[in-house]
């Protein structure tokens, strides 16, 4: 809880694996594959959440158990307002005393604190940049002396119940370690998992909205349920703790009445909770057979959220992204056939996508872009050897004793950049047996390295037919890289 808040999904559960390995070598006897979210997690208050729209990956439930579990106000990375979104929206209904919202630059903030730290009040700052106002350290420290806070030249009485949390939108911030030791730092940066059930929502909601109104009922209804049992259990409970004897429990009429009514609601709450199960078990088989579609979403999102390695300038939000896939969803060839909807949808909205980034990209970016969707849906297809893409980018490694050459119309030095790439293709199972055949037919290579159209003309014995056209690239690669933009045109069309 201290340390794992800033890291992504997969390095928490290489922490934790790393935890546990090492606390069975010392001898220490642990729970199989136990993990901080198995531990800490109250299955009542992850469906209060989840009706409250927090994600319901592992990655956003433990940032939830850390939110409200950390003795140190938590600061959320949160470039998709993720947490600002579930804040808001749990908030209302759960600060007793009401939520504000503030940015750190309204000039009347500290004055607005003084208020809310008086009437135990949840305050939400969002977009915090790098540095944190100096005048907020009493409050990030909980310097609280004798049931007051000093701010500024004030001294403000503590109520209990007030909760400060902060939001920033930047996707990598670097915070000092002066701050990072005041605050709890969580990563709310979406996850792929995470955005495919947001996505698979937003198209039931619109798709079919009473299906989704039923499933979002029942999820509000099984959190009420599962909250009024663990009321039951605590009244029965606070009941026999004030007897000391079963003779006292026995003649306790209060309690018999407390324990009556107990089992009475606590068997109907059972009947519908499981009956709701069943209802609910059928809602998402029926939601399942659209996943295709969240899932071709959430592709696409990451595919355009990595343009910003390209240039820092090609930002897009989440809120833009889901009003172009609702878009998508309203507008795309409907279909009673759910595969003829889902392709119909999966095609108008990747094509609805690109045509809108590309409006927003250098000219030299768009085939750069149009290669790394194409590839990205491949790989989410699972139509593409991610062997084949890391040879195709990066090439061989290792050094490599470059033979005599046996061509007349390579120079020594093409001839050896060439070997290299032609020996490591050997690694690629497509491509076993290439470099021998190169080799021995080295002549028969001459009219692919001569053509202006490299690119169009089939390998020589009858690799083509062996290939598909990406592994042709790599092979083109080798002899012709100057045309492997040209090379890369066909592949995507």
């Amino acid at each position: 809880m201290s340390y794992s808040g800033p890291f992504t999904a997969i390095f928490r559960q290489q922490l934790e694996t790393e935890w546990r390995d090492k606390i069975e070598s010392l001898g220490i006897i642990l729970r199989p594959n136990i993990s901080m979210k198995d531990l800490l997690e109250d299955p009542v208050t992850t469906k209060m959440w989840a009706a409250a729209s927090l994600p319901n990956d592992d990655l956003s439930i433990e940032n939830g158990i850390i939110m409200f579990g950390s003795r140190r106000w938590p600061l959320m990375i949160d470039p998709q307002n993720q947490a600002n979104k579930f804040i808001k929206i749990f908030g209302k209904d759960s600060a007793e005393n009401g939520l504000d919202v503030y940015k750190m630059s309204d000039s009347t903030l500290l004055r607005n604190l003084e208020v809310a730290i008086q009437y135990g009040k949840w305050v939400l700052i969002e977009n915090v940049g790098e540095e944190l106002d100096p005048a907020l350290e009493p409050i990030l420290l909980k310097q609280v002396e004798k049931g007051y806070l000093r701010l500024g030249d004030k001294s403000i009485q503590w109520s209990e119940q007030f909760k400060f949390l902060m939001t920033s939108t930047l996707p990598n911030p670097h915070y000092s370690p002066e701050t990072s030791v005041k605050v709890t730092i969580l990563n709310f940066a979406i996850t792929p998992f995470g955005l495919e059930e947001q996505m698979l929502n937003q198209f039931v909601g619109q798709e079919m909205p009473e299906l989704q109104k039923k499933k979002d009922a029942i999820v509000t209804q099984n959190a009420q349920a599962a909250k009024t049992l663990v009321e039951i259990e605590d009244s029965i409970l606070t009941g026999l703790t004030k007897n000391e004897n079963i003779g006292d429990i026995l003649e306790d009429d209060e309690l018999i009445i407390i324990l009556d009514e107990s089992k009475r609601t606590s068997d109907d709450i059972k009947v519908r909770m499981a009956e709701s199960e069943i209802t609910e078990k059928e809602i998402d088989r029926t939601r399942e057979v659209f996943r295709p579609v969240a899932f071709r979403a959430s592709v696409l999102f990451f595919t355009i959220i990595d343009l910003a390695v390209i240039d820092p300038m090609y930002q897009y939000s989440l809120q833009w992204f889901a009003n172009l896939f609702g878009a998508g969803v309203d507008n795309s060839p409907k279909s009673n056939d759910p595969p003829v909807r889902i392709k119909n949808l999966n095609d108008y909205f990747t094509l609805q996508l690109y045509d809108n980034v590309c409006r927003s990209l250098f000219e030299k970016d768009k085939l750069l872009f149009s290669l790394i969707l194409t590839v990205q849906i491949l790989f989410g297809d699972k139509k593409l050897d991610r062997g084949e893409w890391r040879y195709f980018l990066a090439g061989p490694t290792g050094a490599i004793d470059i033979p005599t050459n046996p061509t007349d119309w390579l120079g020594d030095l093409e001839f050896a950049e060439t070997y290299k790439q032609i020996y490591g293709m050997a690694q690629l199972d497509s491509l076993k047996g290439f470099d021998k055949f190169f080799m021995e037919n080295s002549k028969e290579f001459q009219t692919l390295f001569d053509s202006n159209e490299p690119q169009n003309l089939p390998l020589p014995g009858g690799w083509s037919d062996k290939l598909d056209y990406f592994q042709q690239m790599i092979v083109l690669k080798s002899i012709r890289p100057d045309k492997i933009a040209l090379a890369v045109q066909n592949f995507v069309i």
